[in-house]
């Protein structure tokens, strides 16, 4: 077991590396140089539209997500199994799949404007990445909230109504404070997302701190974009302070007992029409162009943005890379983690999860750092540094996945194989690891649909000359020529639609 926590701490170590070394390149910055920087202008616009946009889209997936989550639950609602796979189907989209989608119709300049002639409100700015990011992350909230309802006692809520509370009154005083830990757990995903999201508020040319760090990359003003970058993990590090708060788990009297449902009588159609109005809006609208673009061939041709099988494949192999390593990586932090269960192990773990906290342009940046100032010939080689960045980044979803296996595997089994003689290799090899095999695999399915649809690490390490699906997208939205980006997003979306299938019928999703 010394064997293992010593890999497991040079793991760790190595996912903190980057982070680390970000935040020592801003301690070289000057203090007056620092203190201008961090109180300017410019960056007090960026802080504040950051916050307004990460605030926003919480409350409006709260306030989307719990009442779809009670429609699917505590209601008489028609077809439960259908609206709740519609109301989860918008995480198959990657948002910035979206925004791309909407600016390209809706946009100033698009398509309703050319076709219509006519000014219409529009979807871009901020407000435009606040609408298009909730569309796509209320189901982080939608499904935390489900679980947790799923699993409540509904003869609570039925005791409550014998004492004369209505439905507002048994929610506020009797559902709402067990379900809090799930709405806090599904608000807290949905508030790190819009925080860190680069893709949505890039295409609608919304100024917050993922594209300015980027463009203060680009325009080599490394000191400042790495004091934003210090600044937006400073805000993540209070959003995860606040969430430990006010998500504190509340016993749920011991599991589910099925209660009386609420009548919805009339109501049911416009519940089944809002929800399909959802729907619609984030998958049918987005697709329906998408199609549209590959149906029509306008303009002159663009041969560099022209689609090639071989960027499947880049996209392909380096999310195949990435599920390797990540699996490489989180079996021996995972395996301590679960059979030691010490301070040790449980600090190692935790520090695997830092770059799921920290937003993919930060780590991007830090790993430009570390790159090209001490290991200029790895960076040069491009593949193995991109690699890295999506396992620090992805890492925690592996370690989550395999952990549950290990601590699944009964001690007796353990016990059984070593009383034949097996030493603790022939042990993990022939027992341990065909039992933890299948968290391993789900895992590996994690890493490769988000280092899929990762867009701004791959932007800043991409190797040279090696496209992928995203980078076709963003290359398209670059030059306005939009129906170049039809096929790499519909490839997106159907390998995340499969893959979503695939992990929900290996979880045993409970729809009903």
């Amino acid at each position: 077991m010394v064997a293992v926590a010593a890999i497991s701490a040079v793991f760790a170590i190595l996912i903190v590396s980057p982070m680390a070394w970000l935040l020592w390149q801003a301690a070289t910055v000057e203090v007056a140089r620092a203190t201008e920087l961090i109180f300017s202008s410019a960056t007090a616009g960026v802080t504040l539209n950051s916050l307004v946009l990460m605030t926003a889209v919480t409350a409006a997936s709260i306030l989307i997500g719990v009442p779809l989550a009670i429609l699917t639950t505590q209601t008489d609602l028609p077809y439960p199994r259908f609206w709740t796979i519609v109301a989860a189907l918008p995480l198959v989209i990657p948002s910035y799949i979206g925004a791309i989608a909407f600016v390209s119709m809706f946009g100033s300049g698009g398509q309703v404007d050319s076709v219509l002639g006519m000014t219409i409100p529009r979807i871009q700015g901020l407000s435009g990445s606040i609408f298009i990011i909730t569309l796509y992350t209320y189901p982080y909230v939608f499904l935390t909230t489900r679980a947790a309802l799923v699993s409540m006692d509904d003869s609570l809520i039925d005791a409550a109504r014998t004492l004369n509370h209505g439905p507002v009154a048994a929610f506020r005083r009797v559902t709402f404070p067990l379900i809090r830990p799930g709405i806090a757990a599904g608000a807290l995903l949905t508030a790190l997302y819009a925080i860190s999201d680069f893709g949505t508020p890039a295409f609608m040319q919304a100024n917050v701190f993922t594209n300015r760090i980027y463009a203060e990359f680009n325009n080599f003003a490394v000191e400042y974009a790495a004091l934003l970058a210090l600044q937006l993990i400073a805000i993540v590090a209070v959003i995860l302070v606040i969430e430990a708060g006010i998500g504190q788990d509340t016993d749920a009297s011991g599991g589910r007992k099925r209660g009386s449902t609420l009548r919805l009588g009339y109501w049911k159609w416009p519940a089944m029409g809002s929800i399909a109005s959802i729907g619609v809006l984030t998958l049918v609208v987005p697709v329906s162009i998408f199609v549209g673009w590959l149906l029509r061939s306008e303009g002159d041709r663009i041969p560099a943005l022209e689609f090639q099988s071989v960027v499947a494949f880049n996209s392909v192999y380096l999310a195949g890379l990435a599920a390797l390593a990540a699996c490489i990586f989180a079996v021996p932090v995972a395996y301590y983690s679960g059979r030691t269960n010490s301070f040790v192990s449980r600090v190692l773990e935790r520090a695997t999860y830092l770059g799921f906290a920290v937003p993919g342009v930060v780590i991007g940046l830090a790993l430009v750092f570390l790159g090209t100032r001490t290991l200029p010939s790895l960076y040069r080689q491009g593949v193995w540094l991109l690699v890295f960045g999506y396992v620090v980044r992805f890492l925690p979803q592996a370690v989550g996945t395999v952990r549950s296996s290990v601590l699944q595997i009964d001690d007796e089994t353990l016990e059984a194989a070593r009383s034949l003689d097996a030493g603790r290799i022939e042990t993990f090899r022939r027992v341990t690891l065909p039992l933890i095999a299948p968290g391993m695999v789900a895992g590996a399915v994690l890493v490769f649909l988000t280092t899929m649809k990762e867009l701004p690490m791959t932007l800043m390490l991409q190797p040279i000359g090696m496209d992928t699906l995203v980078i076709k997208v963003w290359q398209a939205h670059d030059a306005l020529a939009y129906r170049y980006a039809a096929i790499p997003a519909l490839l997106l979306i159907l390998i995340s639609g499969v893959t979503m299938v695939v992990l929900l019928r290996r979880e045993g999703f409970e729809m009903t």
